[in-house]
């Protein structure tokens, strides 16, 4: 049975193998970052200047994750949203890596990682969320991202 959010996208987990087959595709440094937490440098991902409208997808497996509008400049060094395009698209894992407690996001269906999410944003919500580029892939308005969904429903 297949488990949608509540904007219509199946959040049905990825099996290991579908997982693996689409991690195929990636860069080794987009493998780094997606399957084992890394973090890319920062003011280097080719999505911290974009501008345009659209939506941004989990690279892996297309699910919707954040939109252009909910974009800001944080000064990080990484591209920075106040606001996911649907809550139950992000899961939050507690990261104690590194000597500190932060919240690690990771895409909902896949499990890839995304990034950080941090309670200094801008309001409405004052939520940093904190994201790889290379974890994302950018869709203008118009587009609707590929989706690659569990075939064991």
């Amino acid at each position: 049975m297949s488990k949608k959010s509540s904007s219509g996208y199946d959040l049905a987990p990825l099996t290991a193998s579908e997982r693996n087959a689409l991690a195929h595709s990636l860069t080794r440094e987009e493998r780094n970052v997606i399957l084992n937490q890394g973090t890319e440098p920062p003011f280097c991902g080719t999505l911290l200047h974009n501008k345009e409208p659209g939506v941004y997808a989990c690279r892996l497996c297309g699910l919707p994750l954040f939109l252009a509008d909910n974009k800001f400049e944080s000064g990080t060094g990484w591209p920075s949203f106040y606001e996911g395009f649907d809550t139950a698209h992000i899961a939050e894992i507690v990261d104690k890596s590194h000597g500190m407690i932060r919240t690690e996001i990771r895409c909902a269906r896949c499990d890839g990682h995304l990034g950080h999410v941090f309670p200094d944003g801008p309001p409405p919500t004052h939520k940093r969320y904190c994201l790889n580029s290379v974890s994302l892939k950018f869709y203008p308005r118009g587009e609707e991202p590929t989706q690659h969904t569990s075939k064991s429903k």
